[in-house]
């Protein structure tokens, strides 16, 4: 818990609920971390776990570079650098900034196509639309590789296949386009840490490959994302996986070749915190159940879309029994578990939950004309 319960009370005491609470002081021990562990790989926050503006100006001010997916994105990381000269913003974008949305609408690529971008393309047809509308972007190919264990499997709908990557390498290149690179994605929430020994062996190969087929532009890898937030203790440590890595990247790959990563739910799933208040009690088939002031339409939305559960806690101490806790709409789908050990709780008291930073927030709706919850920012510095 990177907050105590006390400033969190103070905080709803001034606020209201429902509340989300993010703590700037631990979304730059997150990318410290990272760096200390995994020194040799730039990471690349992926701005989509949570686009919040403040959120993005704290990393840009410790060093993080961004990983976009869309132009509101893209935007959002503009904002910080607009101020800068033409050519140190210029140096800016194609040094700390990855466009990793495979497929792109010709739009988004003619107004990319300013800025030179680096971009990640999956397919052939991704070439002949970067070719006549950004002629200007830096190419990444991204490959499928092994998702088996994520919480959130990417590989069904991005990456071309091993097999093919060479054939969309030399295609690009006649369309005269130049691939700095490969990437890929293990899945979010990778725990199977045999996804990234695969994926990194097969991008050495198709290195080897292409050199083979006469290629010999490329001198970067980005590795994606999928580095485990600590949601609980089954959950392997970030050093486990930072040592696998370094050593894997020193046998396969040589030391000119810049190595990229897109942290996004490792940098803010733990700087995010929840506080609802209490609206309804009822006992419903034996069981007490709660209502409270958020849900998975708001806060809570990673329970839909993320697979995860949040357990909920409360502030007051007491003989816990499993409960029933629902968010506010009139959708049965609005639930945010079955069994929470919670004491008896009054209407207004407090709940809160712990690491929904990542995926959360970024996903609240306004269903049922329910706002998402406000967002207080703290430790900002």
């Amino acid at each position: 818990m990177t907050l105590s319960l006390t400033r969190l009370k103070r905080l709803a005491a001034e606020y209201g609920t429902p509340l989300f609470v993010v703590d700037h002081a631990e979304l730059r021990r997150n990318l410290a971390e990272f760096k200390k562990h995994l020194p040799q790989v730039q990471p690349y926050y992926a701005v989509k776990a949570n686009s919040d503006p403040a959120i993005v100006r704290t990393l840009y001010k410790a060093g993080a570079s961004f990983d976009v997916a869309s132009m509101p994105e893209f935007d959002i990381v503009h904002e910080n650098i607009k101020r800068l000269p033409p050519k140190q913003r210029q140096d800016y974008i194609w040094d700390k900034i990855i466009y990793a949305n495979p497929i792109k609408a010709p739009e988004t690529l003619m107004e990319l196509d300013p800025y030179k971008p680096l971009v990640t393309y999956d397919n052939a047809e991704e070439i002949r639309k970067i070719a006549r509308y950004a002629p200007h972007a830096g190419l990444c190919l991204r490959i499928r590789v092994p998702n088996t264990g994520a919480m959130v499997e990417l590989s069904s709908k991005f990456g071309a296949a091993p097999g093919e990557a060479v054939d969309l390498i030399l295609a690009a290149d006649r369309a005269g386009l130049t691939v700095e690179g490969l990437s890929f994605h293990v899945g979010s929430q990778t725990t199977n840490f045999d996804n990234y020994l695969q994926a990194l062996q097969l991008s050495a190969n198709i290195y080897k490959e292409a050199k083979l087929r006469g290629y010999a532009k490329m001198n970067l890898l980005d590795i994606g994302g999928g580095f485990p937030a600590p949601y609980d203790a089954t959950v392997r440590p970030f050093r486990e996986l930072a040592a696998l890595l370094t050593r894997e990247l020193k046998r396969l790959f040589p030391k000119e070749v810049q190595i990229l990563a897109e942290p996004g739910r490792f940098l803010v799933a733990t700087a995010g915190t929840s506080v609802a208040s209490v609206i309804g009690k009822a006992e419903r088939d034996g069981k007490r159940s709660y209502y409270i002031n958020d849900g998975v339409y708001h806060t809570y939305s990673g329970v839909i879309f993320d697979h995860l559960h949040y357990p909920v806690k409360a502030f007051k101490s007491g003989p816990a029994q499993p409960s029933a806790v629902f968010g506010p709409t009139c959708d049965a789908l609005d639930t945010i578990g079955l069994s929470e050990p919670l004491p008896d709780l009054k209407l207004s008291d407090l709940v809160y939950s712990e690491n929904i930073g990542a995926y959360s927030h970024a996903s609240s709706t306004w269903f049922n004309g329910f706002p998402p919850a406000r967002v207080v920012h703290v430790n900002q510095g």
